[in-house]
C-alpha cells in the first residue's frame, strides 16, 4: 500500500489548520493591557463577524478633528449568548468605551472592555453585563 497521497493530504490539512490558527490571536498579543483608555464617540458601525466583533466610532481628537477608532470585542456567538442583539447599538449612538490600546500606538484601535450607552446601559467584551459591576 502506498501512503504517499495520504501523507500529502495530511500535510496539507495540517498547514491549512496552522494558517487558520495563526489568524486568530490572543488579545494580550495585540493590545497593551498596561495602557487602559477611555474614549467617547459616536458609533459608525457594529460588525458581528468571526472571530471577533468590532465597534467603529468617530472620536474627536485633541485638535478637535474627527478620527475613526476601532474596538475589538468578543465573538459574535458569545455576545448573542449573553443577550446582545445587533439592533441594540445603532449608528449615531453616543457611547463611552473603556479598554486597552493597541500595542502599535499609531493605530486608532483597542480592545473593548466596556461600552456604556448614553442611558447608562453597559456592555462588556461579550455582551450585556450583569452583576455588581454593571451600572
Amino acid at each position: 500500500m502506498n501512503d504517499g497521497p495520504w501523507i500529502l493530504l495530511a500535510g496539507a490539512a495540517l498547514s491549512l489548520g496552522a494558517s487558520v490558527a495563526s489568524a486568530h490571536h490572543s488579545f494580550a498579543a495585540v493590545y497593551d493591557m498596561q495602557q487602559p483608555i477611555t474614549v467617547k464617540g459616536t458609533i459608525v458601525q457594529v460588525r458581528l463577524t468571526n472571530p471577533h466583533s468590532w465597534f467603529y466610532l468617530d472620536v474627536k481628537n485633541e485638535a478637535g478633528e474627527i478620527e475613526r477608532g476601532a474596538f475589538e470585542a468578543g465573538t459574535p456567538s458569545g455576545m448573542i449568548r449573553n443577550g446582545y442583539k445587533a439592533s441594540v447599538i445603532k449608528q449615531g449612538a453616543e457611547v463611552t468605551i473603556t479598554g486597552f490600546h493597541a500595542r502599535d500606538s499609531s493605530q486608532h484601535m483597542g480592545m473593548l472592555r466596556q461600552l456604556v450607552m448614553a442611558d447608562g446601559t453597559v456592555f462588556g467584551l461579550f455582551g450585556p453585563q450583569e452583576g455588581p459591576d454593571a451600572r
